[in-house]
């Protein structure tokens, strides 16, 4: 079951030779959710193997044009492959205004819909949801409206071991019930736990996006042991005046931020063009949260599965448990 991310693009404002602005595309059970849709991003998704059609969701964190114009290159491109399935598009509730002057002078004659799903950027919840995974904003502290997006994957059904059905004779319905959670009543009245007759839950997984935002006491709470989280890293630190005057945050910033929010894993990208090279932003990042990676155009960083701590042996029927 696949919970992975590949980064499309990693510059800030201005897009180089090297690095595209941003974009990332997250792959859940083989479902892809483009996020955010920098100059470029058509390009970066044949580049790296993506297929167009496999994404049916696009998350846009705010309206600034690093994070937006390769949008609508994109939807004329789907009309040119004959898309016949929706589009759905979630972003702040401006973007209504962009889409219809697209669809006016570009799109009048499009092969699929655009199914817009405004937000306001002041209130965090929940904006989708499937039967793996959720979707929730979170308000984040820009020159403009913007947020952040948190992808949870959802309880996964218990399984259960395959000599338990076997050893206890197991109907359909004795299945169905255990894998509900419910203990199993043998014959003999024996009652067996839940949790010696399953393995051990899976661990669901989840991933933050972070970018165009200062670091805020609030943020900690909201991305507490988040397994993944990708936050800007505009700046070194010693430009962190810069930094707070344009509404961006430096990487030892972030470190602090994954360090005390308990993070699994931190990705720092969204790097300035200033910077020659980011070896000192992944070091000073590093000094404070040591599982820090800077993102590169193609990088791809898997969520693997993870179980709890084994149940014990189990009993037989006839014997006390």
């Amino acid at each position: 079951m696949s919970f992975s991310l590949t980064v499309l693009g990693s510059s800030s404002a201005l897009p180089t030779s090297k690095r595209f602005t941003t974009a990332q595309v997250l792959n859940v059970h083989e479902r892809f959710f483009l996020i955010d849709c920098g100059e470029g991003t058509q390009i970066q998704l044949r580049r790296f193997s993506i297929s167009f059609l496999k994404i049916n969701h696009i998350f846009i964190s705010h309206l600034h044009g690093d994070h937006l114009f390769g949008l609508f290159g994109l939807l004329s491109s789907y009309n040119l492959l004959n898309r016949k399935s929706d589009l759905h598009v979630y972003a702040h509730r401006d973007l209504e205004i962009s889409l219809e002057h697209y669809k006016r002078h570009f799109g009048s004659d499009l092969s699929y819909s655009i199914v817009l799903h405004p937000f306001t950027a002041n209130k965090s919840g929940m904006i989708y949801s499937d039967r793996h995974i959720t979707v929730e904003i979170l308000p984040l502290r820009h020159s403009i409206p913007v947020v952040g997006f948190i992808f949870r994957e959802k309880e996964k059904p218990l399984n259960i071991k395959k000599e338990v059905i076997e050893r206890y004779d197991l109907g359909i319905s004795d299945i169905r019930k255990i894998k509900e959670g419910k203990d199993y009543i043998a014959p003999d009245g024996t009652q067996v736990p839940n949790e010696k007759l399953t393995l051990p839950k899976l661990k669901s997984r989840s991933y933050a996006f972070c970018t165009d935002t200062t670091v805020f006491p609030r943020l900690v709470e909201k991305l507490k042991d988040i397994d993944m989280l990708y936050f800007e890293a505009t700046f070194a630190n010693k430009d962190k005046k810069l930094a707070k005057l344009t509404g961006h945050t430096t990487a030892q910033q972030a470190a602090q931020l994954a360090r005390d929010a308990n993070v699994g894993k931190l990705l720092i990208g969204h790097f300035s063009t200033r910077y020659k090279s980011i070896t000192p932003l992944v070091l000073e990042a590093r000094s404070i949260f040591e599982n820090t990676f800077a993102v590169e155009d193609g990088d791809n960083y898997p969520v693997e599965l993870q179980r709890n701590a084994p149940s014990g042996d189990l009993p037989r029927a006839g014997t006390d448990v």
